[in-house]
């Protein structure tokens, strides 16, 4: 789907608002020069303009033309400096953030910007997967993951499990609030994702009772405590499944007379075969849950030759092998279109923008998250984005524009700033007529 109009609530002006209706109402302490929810939205500035440091950052908020457009387009009264930036965004407790995933969900939901990304009878599919936001061999805290080398030193690390809305035929994605795996206050062991999972799909649930999901996952997930909790939450899912740890639930389907074969060969020459059954037990120790197995072989016309399989709760048919097959295989999107975006298209993931003593790291992640969501909301439903994007001639390039404009002119709103780039004015360079 995209925009045939500009849709005010579902524009940067409008998610910024709400963004920043939300961040008012997180616990400030009293006495503060400046107020926490300017903070906040200096994060989202921070990461929304894809400044590549704090430093640069601080340098350009000293200007007068710097702080006039934060207040015109973040609404930000007082931009801290980098100091007291990290001070106060350290002492925030992260969770307190899930309210702005919420907020622009539902925004995007009353939109109606999810339409058209349904799979399958009305599900969303959702793609988890973890990834590390955070490493050093020096600066750490009590929640940093640590792992031990065999030459004596030591690295600590920040991970999160990530949470993302994905489609196969849609470029956009949405993450939901992710979860930090952090080592525990007073805690000797390091968190692990599947702790995380537990934690991250609990919350899940609860902000949203009502959403239809296909939680799609890496065979690290298809083990029997995880797939009961899915269930106990009324969560749909597809999870990878390898032989090398399912070796009773591969044997069980190769001895079985009721397995289904079916091979089928598109307009590219791809042939696709599969191999599924319904009602086959995980494995010897958890005989009594029943899960659905698909096998899956893409043969290239090359010769090339691309195995998965996967186990469901969705019942399998002849007439869905290509529906669950393509929604299993969305699941790289979270790496594809979220990480490898973050790392690679301007957000600058892998830069320590600061780590602090006690949630700084976290919270400027989350900032960063919000900061992307925002940026895939337009991509999908504002209509001024996609022409900006359009005439830059890509992500990267639009935000160098972006923040060309932002650093030395005066912008009175968000559309002035999209309409620059789609139609930059013409400027006239004197002539030396002498």
């Amino acid at each position: 789907m995209r925009a045939s109009v500009c849709r005010k609530h579902l524009s940067a002006e409008g998610l910024l608002r709400e963004a920043r209706r939300v961040c008012a109402t997180i616990p400030d302490a009293p006495g503060q020069a400046i107020a926490l929810v300017d903070h906040l939205m200096s994060g989202l500035a921070l990461f929304g303009l894809k400044y590549p440091s704090l430093l640069q950052f601080e340098h350009d908020r000293r200007e007068a033309t710097t702080r006039a457009n934060l207040k015109a387009l973040y609404g930000v009264e007082r931009a801290p400096s980098d100091t007291r930036f990290r001070e106060r965004l350290d002492e925030v407790d992260p969770r307190h953030l899930r309210a702005l995933y919420k907020a622009l969900f539902a925004q995007l939901q009353r939109g109606k910007g999810l339409a058209g990304f349904e799979y399958l009878d009305g599900h969303y599919l959702l793609s988890l997967d973890g990834t590390g936001y955070f490493s050093s061999q020096k600066v750490h805290c009590a929640q940093c993951a640590e792992k031990h080398h065999r030459n004596g030193t030591t690295t600590y690390y920040h991970q999160m499990l990530g949470a993302v809305l994905v489609h196969p035929d849609q470029a956009e994605v949405f993450p939901l609030a992710p979860e930090p795996i952090l080592k525990p206050d007073g805690a000797k062991k390091n968190d692990c994702e599947r702790n995380a999972a537990k934690r991250l799909l609990s919350d899940l649930r609860r902000e949203h009772p009502h959403l239809k999901l296909i939680v799609v996952e890496d065979a690290l997930a298809s083990n029997a405590p995880h797939i009961r909790h899915l269930q106990g939450l009324d969560l749909r899912f597809i999870l990878g499944a390898k032989q090398s740890d399912h070796t009773c639930l591969f044997d069980w389907v190769e001895r079985t007379a009721q397995t289904t074969e079916v091979t089928l060969t598109d307009k590219q020459g791809m042939r696709h075969r599969f191999r599924y059954l319904n009602g086959a037990p995980l494995n010897d120790a958890n005989f009594d849950l029943e899960v659905n197995f698909l096998e899956y072989w893409e043969h290239a016309p090359d010769g090339t030759v691309t195995h998965f399989a996967w186990v469901t709760d969705i019942p399998i048919d002849e007439h869905n092998l290509m529906t669950l097959m393509r929604g299993a295989r969305a699941r790289w999107k979270i790496e594809n279109e979220t990480f490898n975006t973050l790392k690679n298209q301007g957000y600058h993931f892998e830069h320590n923008f600061g780590h602090g003593n006690q949630h700084l790291a976290t919270v400027l992640m989350h900032l960063m998250m919000l900061a992307f969501l925002i940026d895939q909301i337009q991509q999908r439903c504002c209509r001024l984005f996609q022409s900006a994007m359009t005439a830059a001639r890509g992500k990267t390039r639009l935000w160098r524009k972006l923040r060309s404009r932002f650093d030395l002119c005066l912008i009175p709103d968000w559309e002035t700033l999209y309409r620059s780039i789609i139609a930059p004015p013409q400027i006239a360079l004197g002539h030396d007529t002498s």
